[in-house]
């Protein structure tokens, strides 16, 4: 994830809220945060320092998981007695925060060469286009924005302009409101945090557990650390994943658990569904790992949501075993991957909260624990190299060949990344014009590795966790990893 002020602005706010919390004072000095973050010698990224900390008031509800516009003091405290209210959104607008940037779509640039053709003239159907001072000028109260300027300018002189936030969100969830502020349509929505990424103004952000997490730890609850594959690296290049999980237990959680485990049983699972389902009862399967490309299916491609997967993602898999081994455990997925907290809320069976490495690391940096000071043996992985692997490019694919032994010798696979990719191949795949019995699908443009959660750049990630899953001593899926012990004992079908 790239270092902005907007990055710094978010990670001061949740390592403030997690110190506090751990403090046991969060309303009292919740002020701290504000004024402390926001001075009148820290440098400027809008107008004054007022509007400044009215950006941060809109950050800091969000960081309690609480609708922005209520009182820091009383959101503090409502946070502090109350569940999380799991009836927001995930991924929401911060009102102050928005720039409402122009809404002027097409513009005429100095390219233009006031042409004898005037084709942008002729093709306009609503005739707003004229020229003024020997250049075409476009008439904004008649425009519809079309863009069919933009295509006939033989010079290209016509420019298209689009917000950041709609052009990173490929399924047209974000429009600009009558005040010219973002809006989301939550019935287009995934919840893939391409949005919060792609703002330059940080007015889009995530709502977070932190608070609610610190309570069930220092109320003495079992909290589980469900720790996703690409954990390694993400709290320094030279943190071992032994020394992220000696940070986390000295933080208070009972237990850490990889979720490779979890996809370990995905992986199996899935392998037998798709020989039960394919081609016998329908022509192909797509996997169910990524809630964004699940949800994508569902709300964009519905045709095809019949042929989803109907086995849990690796998130709610390893969630059941744990439950499975202490019903009283509190799990907490850690991961880079902001919609898998949309979907720890459909699945509360299995997962109670769900966080990002992000703020993961706020978490210890509010306990004031440092993981490369860590000393502690090495770590064993419990989970084979293929559930390691899931993030890594075609790792659900290559894991559910490998579960399938021969069966999978001959399975007709495809893989495609980011929702545009997605959208386009899934709507291929259902008409009939690619030839494919099992597809996996990942939202993020690179997959699991480069979600908007996770802290170290793609390529560096990708080495260590390859580097990691290698290492494993469990070679095969269903054969020698632990979750071949508890195969059949764990629900992994979707409810």
């Amino acid at each position: 994830m790239e270092l902005t002020e907007v990055t710094k602005f978010r990670r001061a706010v949740l390592t403030g809220i997690a110190k506090f919390t751990w403090s046991g004072n969060l309303p009292e000095h919740v002020y701290d945060i504000l004024y402390n973050t926001v001075t009148e010698d820290t440098p400027r990224v809008r107008c004054c320092v007022h509007k400044e900390r009215a950006v941060l008031k809109n950050r800091i509800d969000m960081a309690l998981g609480l609708q922005t516009g209520i009182n820091i003091v009383d959101a503090s405290k409502k946070a502090l007695a109350e569940p999380l209210d799991r009836t927001l959104p995930v991924i929401d607008v911060l009102p102050e925060a928005c720039d409402q940037c122009p809404i002027d779509k097409f513009l005429v640039t100095d390219a233009c060469r006031h042409c004898v053709a005037h084709k942008c003239i002729n093709k306009c159907p609503r005739k707003a286009i004229s020229i003024y001072q020997n250049r075409a000028y476009i008439d904004k109260t008649k425009c519809v924005e079309c863009g069919i300027c933009k295509k006939s300018c033989p010079f290209g002189a016509i420019i298209e302009v689009s917000r950041p936030c709609e052009r990173s969100c490929v399924l047209g969830a974000i429009t600009a409101g009558a005040d010219r502020k973002a809006k989301i349509d939550f019935n287009k929505c995934v919840q893939c945090g391409a949005c919060r990424s792609a703002c330059p103004f940080g007015a889009i952000d995530e709502r977070s557990a932190i608070v609610q997490v610190i309570k069930e730890i220092k109320a003495g609850k079992q909290v589980y650390a469900l720790l996703a594959p690409s954990f390694v690296g993400q709290l320094g290049l030279k943190v071992t994943p032994a020394q992220v999980v000696a940070a986390l237990m000295k933080a208070g959680f009972a237990a850490v658990k990889e979720v490779a485990i979890g996809a370990d049983l995905t992986a199996c699972r899935e392998a037998k569904e798709l020989m039960e389902k394919v081609p016998s009862e329908q022509k192909y399967m797509t996997s169910s790992c990524c809630p964004s490309f699940v949800n994508m299916i569902k709300k964009h491609v519905p045709a095809a949501e019949s042929k989803i997967s109907q086995t849990v993602s690796p998130m709610v898999a390893c969630g059941r075993y744990v439950k499975e081994l202490n019903p009283e455990a509190v799990t907490v997925f850690i991961g880079p991957c902001i919609a898998k907290k949309a979907e720890a809320y459909a699945n509360l069976d299995a997962i109670d909260y769900a966080m990002t490495f992000e703020e993961m690391s706020c978490l210890l940096a509010g306990a004031d624990i440092e993981a490369d000071k860590m000393q502690v043996d090495e770590f064993n992985s419990e989970a084979s190299l293929y559930g390691i692997s899931f993030p890594v490019t075609c790792g659900v694919k290559s894991a559910v060949v490998n579960a399938l032994g021969d069966e999978g010798k001959n399975l007709k696979t495809h893989y495609a990344s980011g929702l545009e990719r997605c959208l386009t191949e899934v709507k291929q795949l259902e008409d009939g014009k690619l030839d494919c019995e099992y597809f996996e699908g990942m939202a993020c443009d690179r997959g699991c590795m480069d979600g908007p959660g996770s802290m170290v750049d793609y390529n560096i990630v990708n080495m260590l966790l390859k580097k990691y899953a290698a290492a494993s001593p469990q070679k095969n899926v269903c054969d020698d990893s632990e979750a071949a012990k508890v195969l059949g004992k764990v629900n992994l079908d979707v409810k």
